[in-house]
């Protein structure tokens, strides 16, 4: 969980306790005026993300696993990251312009053509998640996603955070990152239909360049839908990543919720260690 001033990770070690470790963070965009500037901000909340993301994910599983199992080391991870971002340029960027590519001489006008682009990353990006969710991990990683959302309802809404008040919340919400990841494909339509259509090799370069811009667009995009979240248009273009999260948030059961309330209280300031009953 991160507030604009804490980063607080919750882990459930293996004996049933859970471990926090809490880190004085401010946001940047809060720490410098050109972090702060629009476009900008997004980017380097971005990047910050990818490296807070990579910390993290070394920190708990390292916690939450058996003393006599062998630690993941930094180096492992960073591996990890690099096939991962590999993975991304391969699967959404690359076979959606190679595969829109073969349609070149049937289709003359950009947007048009970026259109289906679009349209090939969208379904390529969905079957991914449908077939990942189906994996008995990512399931469960979905499900703390879903404790995360439904935890922070109840905070933003006044209520004590107690799991009775917790679990009559949803676990959609609508400035979560897949809403911006949706928002990202739908942006990079329009962004990318400016760069005409030069050789293969040169489309794919320019859309992973891109990728920052688009992500800058992308997170403003967040904050506008979130400020007029209450109208009716807004409502409609948050539509489709609310309908994302029924793959990407699952119900959580108490257990998670629990460690995603011990999250939360870190980041707020508040010190906290949990014992599992």
């Amino acid at each position: 969980m991160r507030s604009p001033w804490k980063i607080s990770i919750a882990v459930r070690k293996p004996n049933g306790i859970i471990v926090t470790d809490i880190k004085e963070k401010p946001i940047l965009s809060k720490t410098n005026k050109f972090f702060a500037l629009p476009i900008v901000r997004g980017v380097v909340n971005m990047v910050d993300s990818l490296i807070i993301g990579l910390k993290a994910l070394s920190l708990s599983a390292t916690l939450a696993m058996d003393e006599e199992e062998e630690k993941l080391s930094v180096f492992d991870l960073s591996i990890a990251m690099l096939l991962a971002f590999g993975l991304f340029v391969g699967l959404f960027i690359a076979l959606p312009t190679f595969l829109t590519s073969r349609i070149d001489h049937y289709i003359h006008s950009n947007i048009l053509y970026n259109i289906i682009e679009g349209l090939i990353r969208v379904t390529i990006f969905l079957l991914y998640l449908y077939v990942i969710s189906r994996m008995k991990d990512i399931k469960r990683i979905f499900e703390y996603h879903g404790a995360e959302h439904k935890t922070i309802f109840a905070f933003e809404n006044g209520q004590e955070l107690t799991l009775e008040n917790i679990r009559k919340y949803t676990t959609h919400h609508p400035r979560c990152g897949t809403n911006w990841l949706m928002i990202v494909m739908i942006i990079s339509i329009f962004v990318f239909s400016f760069l005409g259509r030069p050789g293969i090799g040169m489309r794919i370069i320019s859309r992973v360049v891109l990728i920052p811009i688009v992500a800058g667009l992308a997170y403003e995009a967040i904050r506008l839908l979130s400020k007029y979240q209450d109208r009716s248009l807004a409502s409609l273009l948050a539509l489709p990543g609310l309908l994302l999260q029924r793959i990407t948030t699952q119900e959580p059961d108490d257990s998670q919720l629990e460690v995603a309330v011990v999250a939360l209280k870190g980041s707020l300031k508040e010190e906290c260690e949990y014992v599992a009953k």
